[in-house]
Parts: C-alpha cells; structure tokens; sequence
C-alpha cells in the first residue's frame, strides 16, 4: 500500500476540517502539512485538536513549513490563494488536488502550464456522486435535444462567494459539449424584466443562496407533456474530502498532467 503524504491549504475552515478529519481515518494517508492565511487564529495550533486527538502537524502561513513533508496538496480555498500554493508545487513537484472554484481564464491557464510540472486533479466537485450524474447529464443531454428545455438549478449556503457554482457551470459545459455547443454561446445566466420568449437553444441558471446548504444541483429537462429532472444533493461534505482522497490515489503514480474526476473514476 502506498502512503500519501497530503497536506491541506485552508486547514481550519470546515471544508479543511473535513479533509483533516478524513485523512486521520484514511489506512493510507497521513497528515504531512496544513497551510492558513497568515491572520488566522489557527496559525501555531495542531491541525487535528478539533478532533481531539493531535495530528503532530502544526498549521502554518509559511508553504515551505507547511509542505516541507508534503507529497500531495489538497486546495478548496480561494483562487488567489491556490494560485499561490500552485506556483510552489509545480516548482517543488508537489502533487495538487485542486476543488476551489471561481477561476477566471488566466487561472485556468495558470493550471495548465503548472500540469506540465506536477500532477494535478482540478474539478469543481470532488464528489463521486456529482461526478457519476455529470455522465448521467451528457447521456440525457444527447436524448433531450431537441424539444426540452434546459435549467440548472443550484443551492448553497449564505457564506458562498462565487455564483453559479462551479459545479452549475461545469454541468452546464457537459450538457453543452453532449449538444455540440459553447456554454458560452447559449447560458443565459440570470433573467430579469421583460425577457420575451425563452430562446429554445438556451441553457439557463437559477442561483440560491441562504441558511447552511451544503451543495444542491437540479438539472431540469423541461418538455411538453413531461419534465426531467436529474438531482444531486449534498448533505455532508464529507464525499467532497472522499473524492478528493480518491484523487490522491489516482495521482500517485503521476508525475505530470492535468486530470479531471472524469479520469479518476474512469468515464471518459
């Protein structure tokens, strides 16, 4: 059995939290480095205390301390901050496996380019639930056509910065890619007043944000005389630190490229 060495970036918020909590239960892994920004609390404390039994790993600011030991780098933070922690893997050989969402096209970019020195795991959700239901979205996809109408629904907790997910967004780019299309060319991101008739090639999205939602997705194939509709409800985000822990697995025998959860779970 090969021993992962991962550390986390954000390992004081919930989703690093979640991480911490799942590597220490992971056979497999171990807690190898936990990074925070430098005003956090954290910084100093033992990244497993919550859980009452110390990790042995302190959380630091500084990314040579913090993935000194470090094989791996799990990021759900922010895009400014996983840009920071990928210009330092892909420089040291550190493995990424990167969930932050709200990237604009230079950060993609940035992702790219780092992949031809390290390896990287980069997709909006990390679930293999979500995963499994973006295959089952490009079969519905090639089977709706042509007289349904298309609506993705997406639901998140007050405290979310980005809208659409990027989890929205990426469903979008496969129903799309199954109809031959450019997300681009045919979402219709919000609507508001007199909008006229829906425009039959559209792909719309509608945004919730309130309460402590954890990560909801319904697409809707809306027909005449039926509907369709393809959810994925999150509960817990455990299956976000699950998957992402799958994707390590994936990547460890990888020394470069850049791979999807598509790849990690073998649908392409």
């Amino acid at each position: 059995m090969t021993q992962l060495n991962i550390a986390v970036a954000g390992a004081s918020g919930r989703m690093g939290q979640m991480l911490v909590e799942a590597i220490a239960n992971a056979p497999d892994a171990t807690l190898a480095g936990a990074l925070d920004i430098p005003s956090s609390p954290a910084i100093g404390q033992d990244a497993g205390a919550f859980l009452g039994k110390p990790a042995g790993v302190a959380i630091e600011s500084d990314r040579s301390k913090g993935l000194a030991k470090a094989g791996f780098l799990i990021d759900f933070t922010r895009p400014e901050g996983t840009l920071a922690h990928l210009e330092y893997c892909a420089a040291h050989g550190i493995r990424m496996i990167i969930g932050t969402t709200g990237f604009d096209a230079d950060g993609k970019a940035a992702i790219a380019r780092a992949a031809e020195k390290t390896a990287i795991v980069f997709a909006p959700n990390m679930s293999v639930g979500v995963n499994v239901t973006m295959k089952l979205l490009e079969m519905a996809a090639k089977n709706f056509s042509e007289g349904y109408d298309i609506e993705i629904i997406e639901a998140h907790h007050r405290h979310k910065v980005d809208a659409p997910s990027g989890t929205a967004i990426k469903m979008g780019e496969v129903i799309a890619g199954a109809l031959g299309k450019d997300l681009n060319d045919v979402a219709v991101w919000a609507r508001e007043g007199v909008t006229g008739p829906r425009d039959p090639s559209s792909i719309g999205f509608a945004t919730v944000r309130g309460g402590d939602i954890i990560g909801d997705h319904t697409v809707l194939f809306a027909g005449i005389g039926e509907r369709i509709e393809i959810s994925h409800k999150s509960s817990s985000r455990v299956s976000y630190a699950t998957g992402s822990l799958r994707a390590a697995r994936f990547l460890a025998d990888k020394q470069t490229g850049l791979y999807d959860m598509q790849d990690v779970l073998g649908l392409r």
